[in-house]
């Protein structure tokens, strides 16, 4: 796949604070790219400097290869922070400005509000709508003129389930399509059930980054019983190859290394006289993997 965005070394300080530390990631055509962090970790900052909204203090980044910021400018649409619009036009006047900052043709955008649910609304002005309806139109705006890539920070910030539930399968419809998103979020299950990459931040410095699929195959683990309670738990501390071991209730929640399979250690319990009656391989979630990395740097 070839680069969208190359990020080297990039940081940001505000007086004795370090907003973003020598952050360096690389993203490629087609994936669903996600920025996780606490507050102030440096999401948005980030965002903001890859938009050339915010000027870094050191490092550099680049769009598509080589292109300055300003010509990559018009193949990115972006939402960061609240969304702004003139709160006496209309949803389609509104996106029409868009279009002529960004030099594109007005032909697409009734069925673009069409596709972030504004439809029926498309001639309200902006002022009579909600805070989830005001954000569909940000994530309508950012569509203008099919760009290449979207910079979305917080896309679903006040909406309802419903409305999260929406905007979820619109990004996913967008990415299926081809384009790359890059997604600053909060909402970890909605970030595992959209994002094909994440990269997490702490104070600014990036402490992960991976493929989803991979966190969460290399998260699986093993909820274990049998009725020879204690005998089982023996058998597991004598088993080679076992990360770690917890109790939850009457199950055991095991965690093998990368040696071992599920079927080695049900070969060795049965042959040990223990036949377990609860023997399940639970995947782990991205929560999970993000709490982890949080308390590690404590």
């Amino acid at each position: 796949m070839s680069t969208i965005l190359r990020i080297e070394g990039l940081s940001k300080n505000y007086g004795s604070i370090n907003a973003v530390q020598n952050l360096s990631l690389e993203i490629k055509k087609g994936q669903v790219y996600g920025i996780l962090g606490p507050n102030g970790s440096g999401k948005t900052t980030t965002l903001g400097m890859i938009l050339g909204i915010i000027n870094p203090n050191a490092g550099n980044y680049v769009w598509f290869n080589e292109e300055p910021i300003i010509n990559a400018l018009y193949n990115i649409g972006s939402i960061i922070e609240t969304p702004s619009f003139y709160p006496y036009l209309s949803a389609i006047q509104n996106l029409k400005i868009v279009a002529d900052i960004k030099k594109k043709e007005y032909n697409q955008i009734s069925d673009i509000l069409d596709r972030v649910g504004l439809g029926e609304r498309k001639n309200s002005a902006f002022k009579t709508y909600s805070l989830g309806m005001k954000q569909r139109l940000a994530l309508a705006a950012s569509m203008v003129g099919n760009p290449r890539v979207l910079v979305l920070d917080e896309p679903t910030n006040g909406m309802d389930p419903q409305g999260i539930a929406d905007i979820r399968n619109l990004i996913l419809d967008i990415a299926n399509k081809g384009t790359t998103i890059i997604l600053a979020s909060h909402l970890l299950d909605e970030v595992q059930k959209i994002c094909s990459h994440v990269a997490v931040l702490e104070k600014g410095k990036k402490i992960f980054d991976d493929s989803v699929e991979r966190i969460l195959a290399a998260d699986d683990y093993l909820e274990v019983w049998a009725e020879e309670s204690d005998q089982l738990f023996e058998l597991l501390k004598s088993f080679k190859g076992i990360e770690n071991i917890s109790k939850e209730h009457q199950k055991f929640i095991v965690k093998l290394s990368a040696g071992p399979s599920k079927k080695d250690l049900q070969k060795y319990l049965i042959q040990n006289g223990i036949f377990p009656s609860h023997f399940i391989t639970q995947t782990g979630s991205l929560e999970q993997k993000f709490l982890e990395l949080l308390t590690r740097k404590k």
